[in-house]
């Protein structure tokens, strides 16, 4: 369960880590900040296999990217750790096999809670299976390919800012904090 002693942690997952989930972790990055939350959520992201461990984002993740004003030359692939169950807040999984993988790992109930499908956030998407969530990998495709996993991910992202605003504001109710947002008149 999240508490206000620390900052909500997100981790976005996919195949290699190349690909996918850093798109989806730059892109929850930068929507966090926009909203004033950057101090209070932290995203990261990593892969189930160790296929591109230490490996830079694909050059064409990086395309679409850089195209958005999103910076991405500091990604270098990683791969999941079993203890980031415990660490992370919400575990979204990119595919319908990273669901399972992430789901199949789960330590107890309470880490199970936290696996979700990226694309159940998107509300074009409310009541579809899991199996109709995926966003399948671009690695294999071209260019188009990587604008569309841009455009699939960018779907979902208010529903976790929501999700995150929303488990924030429940923790800070049960510690009696209250974070005020500060903006600046110039």
């Amino acid at each position: 369960m999240y508490s206000t002693t620390s900052p909500y942690r997100i981790i976005t997952v996919c195949t290699g880590n190349i690909c996918r989930s850093p798109m989806a972790a730059l892109m929850l990055t930068e929507a966090f900040d926009a909203e004033g939350l950057g101090e209070l959520v932290v995203v990261d992201s990593a892969g189930t296999t160790g296929y591109e461990v230490g490996h830079p984002i694909d050059p064409r993740a990086a395309r679409v990217l850089t195209a958005q004003h999103l910076a991405s030359e500091n990604h270098v692939a990683r791969e999941w750790r079993h203890e980031w169950y415990a660490q992370r807040d919400l575990i979204l999984a990119l595919d319908v096999d990273h669901f399972g993988w992430l789901q199949e790992g789960a330590p107890d109930h309470g880490s199970l809670k936290k696996v979700r499908m990226l694309r159940s956030f998107d509300p074009h998407m409310t009541g579809r299976s899991s199996l109709d969530l995926g966003i399948e990998d671009p690695w294999y495709g071209g260019h188009t390919d990587f604008d569309n996993t841009w455009t699939l991910i960018k779907a979902a992202i208010p529903g976790i800012v929501q999700h995150a605003k929303a488990a924030i504001a429940s923790a800070d109710g049960a510690s009696g904090h209250e974070h005020q947002q500060v903006t600046s008149m110039t």
